[in-house]
């Protein structure tokens, strides 16, 4: 049986029965509704001084609950409003390494906002604090401001070819297990209108990250970053993706003494580490961001942030610290 709300003709009938001292039940019964329905109907709509059931009254009281039913107004609040505001800025500011005012380029707009204060302060990784630019809806997911990609081999345009190098399938089993220090993985993280990015270079175990910005849109200044980054660390393989600017590959395994590998075209998860840790640097530095106009010192702010973050898969200890003690045995 479908369950309806009562309607004011039912109001009215209950107030009726009332007047002529019917029970509860013989009401119910006549309406062909639970008793325990109209007890609560009666309850919930006497008037608090001469408990008198109002049967216009009582649908208006209806009305008025069933808009708002579901839905509770976060830090809608006067009087917590502002100091909601100072945390998440504060916050804001420190993950940033910048201002929470000023100039500041990503300043969180909390008044178009209804995140709830046990929420993480995730909105400059959701909100583009150019105003020529709409802001995204805040209902987007906390960890994802994309669009959902099409399954595997549905996408539009999408080629099958073979890595331009050592394919990661001759890869040795040992880079799966986590089990030393020294197994990078490589990737560029794109600019606005597709200018010269950042080289990010991800380990696999501890998660460090190496950030750095190419002289060029080149393989030559990919190669160039690369092996200056890892020099003088330990590597025992590089697994990259497929893109133009890993072309010198043969180059970079030279100057780095170690095999190269190449992941499958499409298939992103096979560099997890470096893609995940992409993810985190985009809570700094949102998509469009042009990085030609992004300092050399606030990029290493960012890797410095990353590499002293507690994370869970290493006990909450830093990626810093898990490195630093992986090289450590190594020696």
């Amino acid at each position: 049986m479908t369950y309806q709300h009562l309607g004011v003709e039912e109001r009215e009938e209950i107030q009726q029965g009332l007047w002529q001292k019917e029970s509860i039940r013989s009401i119910a019964e006549r309406l062909e509704r639970s008793p325990a329905s109209i007890s609560r109907e009666i309850r919930r709509n006497q008037t608090p001084i001469k408990e008198q059931y109002s049967p216009r009254l009582a649908d208006i009281r209806a009305q008025v609950n069933r808009k708002s039913r579901g839905r509770k107004d976060r830090l809608k609040n006067e009087t917590i409003r502002p100091v909601c505001r100072r945390t998440f800025e504060e916050r804001l500011a420190a993950r940033t390494g910048r201002r929470a005012h000023g100039n500041s380029r990503r300043r969180f707009d909390f008044a178009r906002s209804d995140i709830s204060i046990h929420r993480r302060p995730s909105a400059s990784k959701r909100y583009r604090l150019d105003e020529s630019e709409q802001r995204r809806s805040s209902t987007i997911s906390e960890t994802s401001a994309q669009k959902k990609r099409a399954k595997k081999g549905m996408r539009k345009g999408e080629r099958i070819f073979k890595p331009k190098g050592p394919s990661i399938d001759d890869r040795p089993s040992i880079v799966d297990l986590r089990s030393r220090v020294g197994d990078w993985e490589g990737d560029t993280i794109a600019s606005k209108n597709y200018g010269t990015g950042l080289n990010s270079l991800a380990e696999r175990t501890s998660g460090l990250l190496l950030l750095t910005k190419p002289k060029a849109k080149t393989a030559e200044a990919t190669r160039e970053v690369v092996c200056r980054r890892l020099d003088g660390l330990p590597v025992h393989t590089l697994t990259i993706n497929n893109g133009p600017e890993n072309q010198e590959w043969r180059e970079t395994e030279e100057m780095i003494k170690a095999p190269v590998y190449f992941a499958h075209p499409y298939c992103s998860g096979e560099r997890g580490t470096n893609e995940n840790t992409n993810g985190l640097v985009r809570w700094y530095e949102p998509k469009k961001t042009d990085f030609t106009q992004v300092s050399e010192e606030e990029i290493a702010a960012v890797e410095y942030a990353l590499n002293t973050r507690p994370k869970k898969r290493l006990g909450y200890r830093t990626p810093l610290e898990v490195f630093t003690q992986g090289v450590a045995l190594q020696c």
